[in-house]
């Protein structure tokens, strides 16, 4: 019997959105296909048992980028997907985030959630998709799970704020902002923008909680219909009389410890202390495991509420600072000799060391995904290394935080980054985590700006960063500014905002609790912006603006341009000319479809020889011109003067001399240098060349006319090497070395 398929539809942004199922994957836990447009995205959830010893909530969110949803094969060697792509990890992210703090506390099931692109159009984007599936999937499924949640986008574009927007508007939007909440409230928060105000971005961010109510109803309704009973789970429950044994015995202690002067390492290390102490006097010397595990867990529940009630009733952080006020600031810059820049950013005991490299235009990052996007010249890469936080552990690939914090920093300067018009570089930054207590990605933001000014990269507008927190009970709460580590770990919220003094550049938002509304949000943004101007007027300190002059061993790019039917002479055949240029030179060479030509050297030197040698590949006899070039062919009519590289013309006989000429060879043998003048070039490219009009002192137009009047019988001059017929342009060899010709998209 044909599986029925149930469909549920609404509204969003004015386009219709489409929740399907019933009809595949019956045997998930809950399994949707939402449409819009062209774009599907399919979900399913499933949920398993409890791991043994689990003390935490195992949930996996992944997402399956399939190339044949945009009818594209894989570029990989193998044809087939590999890896997620780093667009794939930030959509498991951004899907993970909002769904998380929505399972019921102290449930252990393990619980899972596929996401996988089944079609890619040219105008839906699939990220927004992805989060609506995933808490569709869970709503119908047997899974414990407290949403729906609502996710949509929205951008900024000819003055107007708009919902669900298209790429094509995405294109010329300044804003960004994806959003995704609860009926009550917001529950995740990502943007980038060009720097707009908080004004607009709280303005945004009130329009996105009211346009996810269509996407909620549509999945409450589906539940309704559609959904299957919820299993029962057995949830970890509080031990109300350990929790009071707990607090008895370590509150003083603890409270004497948060008093003492601060620093990661005595907190820690105290918190360890009294902990082993408290285990010991309430288990003896050979507690079971279970029983070190229930005491160590109501420990650990009973110093997170302490020090949260010292924060929210007497306003007291675990370092002792106001609840607005930011740590210690010092910046550095040129720390690295031979990198093209460098800067250190320390804030508290968190510190960031970035190296900035810049390459030539072919060096941009070559992507293969769905999001349209195939290239792009300005890369942040994140390394957070266990020597960090004091630990040991393997070192391997990025983790999903890393990739995760390296977007976000990345989006955070994208706004500020010249044109690759105005600076023709591809730029790459690498953040390193040399130390960390709170908020290193923001650090990163702010290290990065130090080492783009001291590259002498010229943004438009420095960039700063801050991590906010919060802690809320109830209608009670504080926003917390420059979070510690301790601080995001206990709290409720991690908001970190980026942005010069005109505006936003950035923004993330995760939190742990059901939500928050819009009016803490914006409240935390204004308490922000103060904050980032503090942080940037410490970093200008040290450098002001960006260097007039970029640093010594950093490549000189300059361009020229050529005629596009040019092209093919100056890559030559396989790519022969232009690798044979490049290492005569010592320059990096790389060629737009346009014509524009890069030349990439470090001495200066080479840049002026190569961009000499290209422009007389591509240099066009002009009539009335005086050319000293060798014969490379002699006929009984006359000789062929190779006046250009790969371009030649004829002379005919009766132009050899003032007087007559019996025999070529009388005046010129191949391999001889003749100066000539140019005397016609014909619709044809034939090019019809004089020696006598030198002699006489004759113009162009005079040695036409003392030309042989039966020159069209002679066959005229031709041109080599550099006409299209020598030059057939494959696609291999275009793609030779050094000299490709790229399609260049940011």
């Amino acid at each position: 019997m044909k599986p029925e398929a149930k469909y549920f539809s609404t509204t969003l942004g004015g386009k219709e959105v489409t929740f399907e199922t019933g009809r595949i994957a019956r045997q998930a836990g809950g399994s949707v296909i939402l449409r819009q447009g062209d774009s599907m995205m399919f979900a399913a959830a499933t949920m398993g048992a409890v791991r043994e010893g689990s003390d935490f909530f195992p949930l996996t969110v992944d997402y399956e980028e399939r190339m044949y949803a945009g009818g594209r094969i894989p570029g990989s060697f193998f044809r087939r997907e590999g890896r997620p792509s780093t667009d794939a990890t930030l959509v498991a992210r951004l899907t993970d985030r909002p769904l998380r703090p929505l399972f019921p506390e102290g449930m252990r099931n393990e619980v899972q959630v596929v996401l996988m692109s089944l079609s890619a159009d040219t105008e839906n984007p699939l990220d927004m998709l992805a989060i609506n599936a995933a808490s569709a999937a869970l709503m119908i499924s047997d899974i414990p799970f407290g949403g729906p949640v609502g996710a949509v986008r929205v951008g900024f574009v000819d003055g107007k704020l708009v919902v669900n927007p298209s790429l094509q508007e995405m294109e010329v939007s300044t804003l960004d902002l994806r959003v995704a909440g609860t009926k009550e409230a917001i529950l995740m928060v990502e943007a980038g923008a060009n720097e707009v105000t908080e004004i607009l971005m709280a303005e945004a961010l009130q329009l996105a909680h009211e346009s996810i109510q269509p996407i909620i109803d549509a999945q409450l309704r589906m539940a309704a219909e559609v959904g299957k009973a919820k299993r029962e789970v057995k949830l970890a429950e509080k031990d109300a009389n350990l929790l009071a044994q707990a607090k008895d015995a370590i509150r003083a202690r603890l409270e004497a410890l948060l008093d003492q002067e601060y620093s990661k390492e005595n907190l820690y290390g105290g918190i360890a202390e009294i902990k082993e102490a408290f285990l010991l006097e309430q288990l003896g010397e050979e507690p079971t495991p279970e029983a070190r595990t229930a005491y160590g867990e109501a420990f650990d529940d009973v110093e997170k509420a302490i020090i949260r009630e010292r924060i929210l009733y007497q306003g007291k952080r675990p370092d002792n600072r106001k609840v607005y006020e930011v740590r210690d600031i010092t910046c550095e810059v040129d720390i690295a000799p031979r990198a093209h820049g460098s800067g250190l950013f320390t804030r508290g005991e968190t510190q960031v060391l970035t190296l900035a490299t810049l390459g030539t235009p072919k060096e941009a990052q070559e992507l293969d995904n769905l999001n349209g996007i195939e290239s792009k010249r300005y890369m942040h890469h994140y390394n957070f290394p266990p020597y960090c936080t004091g630990e040991t552990k393997r070192l391997g690939g990025q983790s999903r935080r890393e990739i995760g914090h390296g977007a976000l920093a990345e989006r955070a300067l994208v706004p500020v980054i010249p044109s690759e018009k105005s600076f023709p570089y591809t730029l790459r930054l690498v953040s390193e985590v040399m130390s960390s207590n709170g908020s290193s990605s923001m650090g990163s933001v702010c290290g990065s700006t130090l080492a783009l000014m001291d590259c002498g990269v010229p943004i438009s507008a420095p960039v700063s960063g801050v991590a906010m927190g919060l802690i809320k009970e109830g209608e009670r709460y504080v926003i917390l500014t420059d979070i510690l580590g301790t601080e995001d770990h206990l709290g409720d919220m991690d908001f970190k905002v980026a942005g010069t003094r005109n505006g936003i550049t950035a923004l993330q938002m995760d939190i742990k609790i059901s939500g928050i509304t819009p009016e803490i949000m914006a409240e935390a943004l204004d308490r922000a912006k103060s904050a980032r101007f503090y942080i940037l007027d410490q970093m200008l300190a040290v450098i002001a603006e960006p260097r007039p002059n970029l640093k010594p061993h950093v490549p000189r790019i300059e361009s020229v341009k050529v005629p596009v039917d040019k092209i093919g002479a100056i890559i030559g055949p396989g790519g022969k000319n232009i690798r044979l240029l490049q290492e005569e030179t010592n320059t990096k060479i790389d060629i737009d479809d346009d014509g524009t030509v890069y030349i990439a050297s470090v001495d200066g030197f080479g840049f002026e020889e190569a961009r000499d040698r290209i422009l007389s590949v591509t240099e066009t006899a002009e009539i009335g011109k005086i050319y000293t070039g060798k014969c490379v062919r002699i006929t009984d009519f006359g000789a062929f003067i190779e006046i250009l590289p790969g371009v030649d013309g004829m002379v005919h006989i009766s132009q050899l001399s003032s007087e007559r000429v019996a025999k070529v060879e009388d005046v010129v043998n191949v391999g001889d240098e003749l100066t000539v003048m140019v005397t016609d070039v014909s619709p044809e490219g034939k090019i019809r060349l004089s020696r006598q009009a030198l002699l006489e002192g004759w113009t162009a137009e005079e040695a036409r006319e003392h030309d042989n009047p039966n020159r069209g019988k002679s066959g005229g001059g031709s041109r080599r090497g550099g006409d299209r017929r020598d030059s057939r342009r494959s696609g291999g060899e275009r793609r030779s070395s050094g000299g490709d010709r790229r399609d260049r998209r940011n």
